[in-house]
């Protein structure tokens, strides 16, 4: 039973899919644009999305916290630095969504997830 477990299973065991996330919102962050397919941009976000929001708190929980998700210290810091003050005034809503069609192969529906401006 999957009782209050929360996230998509995207076709893996619960480790895979962590690194697998992991790794999508590294070059998210790294590249600020990324294509993947829909239901792993919508899962990605959700993670994206908390490490700007601890990035714009900027203290050292938050800091820790990031690192242990992503577990790259140039990275951290580019987001704290770099990334996070961009998004100051923003609540929320970092990343956008942009649909692209079916892939050739397997007509899985491929988006271009990135950074709002």
């Amino acid at each position: 039973m999957r009782h209050a477990k929360q996230g998509r299973k995207l076709g893996t065991d619960a480790s895979h899919t962590k690194a697998m996330l992991r790794g999508l919102a590294r070059a998210l962050f790294l590249n600020e644009r990324i294509k993947t397919t829909e239901t792993r941009a919508k899962e990605v976000r959700m993670l994206a999305e908390r490490i700007i929001t601890w990035g714009k708190a900027g203290d050292v929980h938050s800091r820790r916290l990031a690192l242990a998700e992503l577990g790259d210290r140039e990275l951290v810091h580019k987001i704290f630095a770099d990334i996070a003050p961009r998004y100051t005034e923003r609540e929320g809503g970092y990343t956008r969504i942009l649909k692209l069609g079916p892939r050739k192969g397997d007509a899985a529906p491929m988006v271009i997830l990135e950074l709002v401006e």
